[in-house]
């Protein structure tokens, strides 16, 4: 517990700390301990040559306990005194400061109150210290003091690197309002042992734990991997994975068996893949969990793919559009009748873009219908309906059978076969708008695509209103951002991209913090490359051209290209050079 010791005596602690404290004195003046203790101690200092001071001796000498200590030197310089512990300290308050500053000061941020930040250190008198963490954490500090022990266990729980064999204390302050699982399945009845050990509190804790930092941390996917003898949870954040924490191995099968209990898949299938979902309520809100499961050498991968609910609220304002970009692509989906597509690899945004698309199409007056696999947010007002290729509801069919209920808008989560193509062009042509994506590198590539699945080049032309390719860039973190001189080598790589136009005078990065988990980004923004074929287009779409004089009346007809759109974000320092060249094909 802390003392109630007026915290308001820090002040004078500050003035004070340059006066020398005597703790044998002190040690003695509480009855702690005697004289003769204290000569013994200082003569074991002299005979070992040790460089430990006078307190740690007598600690180790078992006369007095660290915690005794600690206690008569918090007193002395007027510092609160904390037994400091897991259940004391807030887990998301210690990432205020980067884990390489509180190793070595041997430091425990504990809560932060009106953006107060109170820390625990084992060195009360150190007044350059309390300066330097207020300079790091970039808000007042309140001390308290602790033992080296306790805040270095803490530390330990904490950290990604942590053991959680002390789950229990780790997700203590995790209450069950805060994390619930809805419509939970029923449990296997077999395999008894295996299904108690995934009912052990420990476990249940740890896989709430894992799901609710995904969820406060806006992770997309949590990955959950074996090795050889080691375990580790990875969770993907802005599109880059990092370690959360590498629990002890042999908890592998019970949270393997309590993930799959969850999202009812079989416990005791271990030799086949297996998919499920889990819906949890976080702080009173749905988030939905895409989990799929794969045999491995050393055990079952289990990857969660974290569907948070409140993108279903994403507008198009917020994904980076340029104006000239938006207000074009806003021309084409108010088309009547069409195909739209919206292309990019896997985790470039393509649903989001979708979804933003439909909040705003959305009206009382129009049959809005989706077909997806799977549902990923929910929209108010829009019908949504999610295939089961087992059963027979794939895509091609879900997709007759939607047009026979009078759509105006149809979105097709992704256009995988002849059929589902065909279909749609179809339809495109019979007066429905159709929005879906494919999986190209740029938005001319999307036309060829439709071609290779097998759709006459023809249908195409007569169905086709626009593409739009897109790539998602790590945004530089703005609590870190500073200014960076240009190198030669990549001004003039700029410039060949650029074109003509004012010179580049001044590059950001970030040079990481703990706001950004030290990676110098946060956040994302897309890049977007739309091509609207013109007349010239659509002859060559027609006579199915080839993808190169595709790209080449695209950029005649004047379509900014993915990395182009990229030099302005990296202009205005939005992002880095180094990102934009890594996440776009040169254009």
């Amino acid at each position: 517990m802390i003392s109630r010791t007026d915290t308001t005596k820090q002040k004078t602690t500050r003035r004070d700390a340059d006066k020398p404290v005597r703790v044998g004195d002190l040690l003695l003046a509480k009855g702690l301990v005697n004289n003769e203790q204290i000569e013994r101690a200082l003569a074991y200092q002299r005979e070992k040559g040790h460089k430990k001071l006078l307190g740690e001796i007598l600690v180790e000498l078992d006369y007095v306990t660290e915690d005794q200590v600690m206690e008569v030197l918090a007193h002395e310089y007027g510092v609160p005194f904390a037994r400091v512990g897991p259940k004391i300290a807030d887990p998301r308050v210690i990432e205020v400061i980067p884990r390489d500053f509180l190793e070595k000061q041997c430091i425990l941020p504990l809560f932060l109150v009106n953006n107060k930040l109170t820390v625990a250190v084992h060195e009360p008198a150190n007044v350059f210290l309390v300066e330097e963490i207020e300079r790091v954490a970039g808000c007042p500090v309140q001390i308290v003091a602790g033992t080296a022990k306790d805040i270095q266990a803490t530390l330990q729980t904490y950290l990604p690197t942590a053991n959680v064999f002390v789950i229990d204390e780790i997700v203590d302050d995790l209450q069950a309002a805060d994390l619930t699982l809805v419509d939970k399945p029923a449990a296997v009845a077999d395999l008894a042992d295996l299904e108690g050990a995934a009912g052990d509190s420990p476990v249940i804790k740890l896989v709430n734990y894992l799901i609710y930092c995904a969820a406060q941390e806006q992770a997309s996917d949590i990955h959950i991997e074996p090795g050889e003898g080691v375990l580790r949870v990875r969770f993907r954040v802005d599109g880059r994975l990092y370690t959360k924490m590498t629990p002890p191995y042999q908890m592998l099968p019970a949270v393997v068996s309590r993930i799959k209990i969850m999202s009812g898949l079989d416990i005791s299938e271990r030799r086949l893949p297996q998919d499920g979902g889990i819906t949890v309520m976080i702080n009173k809100r749905p988030v939905d969990l895409r989990v799929s499961t794969m045999p491995g050498k050393y055990g079952e991968k289990v990857v969660l793919r974290v569907i948070d609910n409140r993108g279903t609220q994403t507008n198009l304002e917020n994904l980076g559009f340029s104006y000239e970009t938006l207000e074009a692509w806003r021309n084409v989906v108010r088309q009547p009748n069409g195909v739209v597509l919206v292309t990019g690899p896997t985790g470039s945004g393509k649903s989001t873009t979708l979804y933003a698309c439909l909040n705003e199409l959305n009206d009382d007056t129009l049959n809005i219908s989706t077909v997806e696999d799977p549902v990923e947010y929910h929209l108010a007002g829009v019908n949504q309906f999610q295939t089961n290729e087992k059963a027979g509801f794939t895509f091609a069919n879900a997709l007759r059978a939607l047009l026979r209920q009078d759509p105006d808008i149809v979105m097709v989560g992704e256009i995988r076969d002849q059929d589902t193509a065909r279909i749609a062009t179809q339809a495109a042509m019979t007066g429905h708008l159709v929005l879906s994506t494919l999986h190209t590198n740029d938005a001319a590539s999307a036309v060829t695509r439709l071609f290779n699945v097998g759709v006459e080049s023809y249908l195409v032309a007569a169905s086709i209103r626009g593409v739009l390719a897109q790539r998602l860039l790590r945004k530089i973190c703005t609590h870190c951002k500073e200014p960076l001189p240009i190198d030669g080598s990549v001004r003039r790589a700029l410039e060949q991209v650029a074109g003509d136009g004012p010179p580049i005078e001044t590059l950001y990065h970030g040079v990481g913090c703990a706001k950004c988990r030290n990676t110098g980004y946060a956040g994302r923004i897309g890049v977007f490359e739309i091509f609207i074929p013109d007349d010239e287009a659509l002859d060559a779409i027609s006579r199915a051209a080839s993808l190169q004089e595709l790209r080449r009346l695209a950029r005649a007809a004047g379509m900014t290209t993915l990395r182009q759109d990229g030099i302005e974000k990296v202009k205005t320092g939005l992002t880095t050079v180094e990102e934009l060249f890594t996440a776009t094909a040169m254009g």
